[in-house]
Formats: C-alpha cells, sequence, structure tokens
C-alpha cells in the first residue's frame, strides 16, 4: 500500500486537476494570511474571510477526496 506522500507525487505528475486543486488551494492560503495580518477588517473584509475559508476547506476535501481514490 501506498503512503499518502506517494500518492500526492504520483497524483501531481499525472492529474492536471489534482495540480489545480492544490494551486487554488495555496492561493486561497495566502489569500487569508494576508487578510489576517490585519489588525481590524471592515465587514466586507470579514465575510470575505469567511467565503475564503470555506472554499478552502471544500478544496481540502477535494484534495483528500483523490488521495482516498487513488488507495
Amino acid at each position: 500500500m501506498q503512503t499518502e506522500t506517494a500518492i500526492t507525487e504520483r497524483l501531481r505528475r499525472s492529474n492536471t486537476e489534482f495540480r489545480a486543486l492544490e494551486e487554488s488551494h495555496h492561493r486561497l492560503d495566502a489569500e487569508l494570511a494576508d487578510l489576517q495580518k490585519r489588525h481590524v477588517l471592515t465587514p466586507a473584509e470579514e465575510v470575505l474571510k469567511k467565503q475564503l475559508q470555506k472554499e478552502k476547506l471544500a478544496t481540502k476535501d477535494k484534495i483528500a477526496e483523490f488521495i482516498r481514490s487513488s488507495r
């Protein structure tokens, strides 16, 4: 049985959708980090932060689903 790391590497090499999900996850992580650097967020920024968190979680779930299905 392959380890999760080996499966992830294989998916990165062979699956463009997986790579796109990973890139999206990294982009969302960077956007959230930028928002979290600020001391005070406007109400619109708070809503954006919540949306980004939900999107990041959904992306992470899809990545995990790819890994599970590749075992």
